[in-house]
């Protein structure tokens, strides 16, 4: 798909320089938020980054979804990635140096292990492969389930979850409310092997956001990191899909970066 192709009216700020290297389509997705303490987030992230906050709160994200129309720039479709269930633990950050706004994620789990490499790889981002199964059960009604593999403890996530249908309040996110602050990111950061903060520019074409019910039945993997998710229900939102385009990682501040040492030599 070319550029001007992608509708952009959305975007706070132009599609970045370059050309993206990545396309996907994320399908069914679920929002589901809590609040909790910036405090709490802060001591988590890489150096240069600090937590986003909205009304004085940090957000934890649980966001299940499948994904499948996987393409890397000017290749064809791969083999073994028509299709697969993928699950996000985020929250939302700051570039302590420019303001920039973004998402975080903690871990990452997907039911495609060609897929979990290629991430690591490319994207440095922290994906595991977990045993899952995403099943329809109406045309607005899902279940999903996840189990990581390789973990020394059980780590797992379960629901069932259902949208609602648009409503004038989410289907028009305006600026300032709780869904622009939750899912109007354009960009994904994450720390390389160093411990330095990299990040991806991202563009996302959405469906209409819409309200959620959900029963979360299991969720291990925020008490995994340490935090702990307040006992109260989250905020829930749903989505159709999104037509996803990622462009190559790169160093948040290049300067950052760890060079080689000159060091000039006195003869005695």
């Amino acid at each position: 798909m070319l550029e001007y192709q992608i509708r952009t009216s959305h975007r706070p700020r132009p599609l970045p320089g370059g050309r993206w290297a990545v396309s996907e389509r994320w399908n069914d997705l679920l929002f589901a938020h809590w609040p909790v303490s910036a405090v709490a987030i802060a001591n988590r992230l890489p150096d240069g980054l600090e937590p986003d906050t909205f009304q004085g709160s940090a957000w934890i994200g649980m966001v299940p979804f499948w994904l499948d129309r996987v393409k890397l720039r000017g290749l064809p479709s791969l083999p073994g990635m028509r299709g697969y269930p993928d699950l996000n633990l985020r929250t939302y950050v700051r570039d302590r140096a420019t303001g920039n706004q973004g998402i975080y994620c903690f871990s990452l789990d997907a039911g495609n292990p060609l897929a979990v490499a290629a991430a690591r790889l490319v994207f440095h981002l922290p994906y595991y492969w977990s045993e899952m199964r995403f099943e329809k059960r109406s045309d607005r009604e899902f279940s999903f389930y996840s189990r990581r593999l390789f973990s020394p403890r059980p780590l797992l996530f379960q629901a069932r979850y259902r949208g609602l249908g648009p409503t004038r309040r989410t289907a028009e996110i305006l600026p300032g409310s709780l869904e622009y602050f939750l899912t109007e990111r354009y960009c994904l950061f994450t720390a390389n092997h160093n411990g330095l903060p990299i990040r991806a520019n991202i563009h996302h074409v959405p469906s209409p956001l819409e309200e959620a019910e959900a029963e979360i039945e299991r969720n291990d993997l925020a008490a995994a990191i340490g935090i702990e998710l307040p006992d109260e229900k989250p905020v829930l939102h749903y989505s159709r899909r999104l037509a996803v385009y990622i462009w190559p990682a790169e160093m948040v501040r290049p300067a950052l970066a760890v060079r080689p040492a000159t060091i000039a030599i006195t003869p005695s």
